[in-house]
């Protein structure tokens, strides 16, 4: 997932999205214990995207709170 589709999602999308790629990370994880899967470097990719993700909604959770001051 590029940056530049992640800043245009919505907050709400944010999470759902990082809340999706926590449990596809979970499972690739799992996956690669019992048995080697196919792309390991899969895991890499959504360890990247999932930092992305919760770096944009801290950038977000940021600027509104200093909005609202």
């Amino acid at each position: 997932m590029k940056n530049s589709e992640i800043i245009e999602l919505s907050t709400e999308e944010l999470a759902a999205k990082l809340g999706e790629e926590k449990q596809t990370l979970t499972k690739l994880k799992f996956a690669h214990a019992v048995s080697a899967i196919e792309n390991p470097s899969r895991i890499t990719k959504v360890r990247k995207d999932i930092a992305r993700l919760t770096t944009e909604l801290t950038k977000r959770k940021a600027a509104a709170a200093t909005a609202k001051n």
